[in-house]
């Protein structure tokens, strides 16, 4: 969590030991298990220590609509210390860690250190901006630009947290959540993942994924990381 945090914003050692002292309830999750559930009343946020998140809406229909990933560092529910009723469902899309911290720990903590809400309210605004992106994706954005998109931001916020190196990461996510945050069924993500394999931009073998084009990857994504808002995101 703090790593990520430094990447969006110069923390000094002060509110980093801050930060450190805050009580962490850690729990473990098997892959596509709900943490929390549209209208719930949480308590806690938390924080993902280790796999991968996803934010989710269901239809009428049950339909599911993924709406954004969270990868280690993030803290998908910020939101949650002032909104009494969750508005969405957070589940593992992959094996996963979480640190749960008290909201009145977390807020009491805002209400003493002006700085450290400000780094918080920094979190939820790029979360926010993400947001913005993805809804272009959904929107604007055909099927094989959409894919490269969504590609090249996890490689970039997963580069961020130290946890891929010369473009070669384990993404364990199924073609079933990629299809169902692009709005596209699974059998047109395989087609995409192809077409973009045969193109050159990538290698897939098992959870293993390698951008070996990136800067063809950028331009099939049409991908600009400053949404990003990350001090590391020009380095890669």
């Amino acid at each position: 969590m703090i790593r990520k945090l430094q990447n969006i914003s110069a923390l000094t050692q002060s509110e980093i030991a801050i930060l450190e002292g805050i009580p962490l309830l850690k729990r473990d999750y098997q892959a596509n298990q709900d943490i929390v559930r549209e209208g719930d009343r949480p308590t806690h946020s938390f924080v993902v220590l280790k796999g991968l998140v996803g934010s989710t809406k269901l239809t009428g229909e049950g339909k599911r609509q993924i709406t954004s990933f969270f990868v280690p560092g993030d803290l998908p529910d910020l939101h949650g210390i002032h909104l009494s009723v969750l508005d969405c469902t957070f589940s593992s899309l992959t094996r996963a860690s979480l640190g749960f911290m008290r909201h009145d720990a977390m807020q009491a903590l805002c209400d003493q250190h002006a700085s450290i809400a400000t780094v918080f309210w920094r979190s939820t605004l790029i979360d926010a901006a993400i947001y913005r992106e993805w809804v272009t994706n959904l929107g604007r954005r055909d099927a094989y630009a959409g894919m490269a998109h969504i590609l090249c931001e996890l490689i970039v916020r997963l580069h961020s947290m130290g946890l891929i190196e010369d473009h070669v990461a384990e993404l364990p996510i199924t073609q079933t959540a990629l299809a169902d945050a692009l709005g596209l069924s699974t059998v047109h993500v395989n087609r995409v993942l192809q077409e973009l394999r045969r193109d050159g931009l990538i290698i897939t073998e098992g959870s293993r994924f390698h951008a070996i084009d990136w800067p063809g990857l950028v331009r099939a994504g049409d991908f600009d990381a400053t949404y990003l808002h990350q001090r590391t995101a020009k380095t890669l």
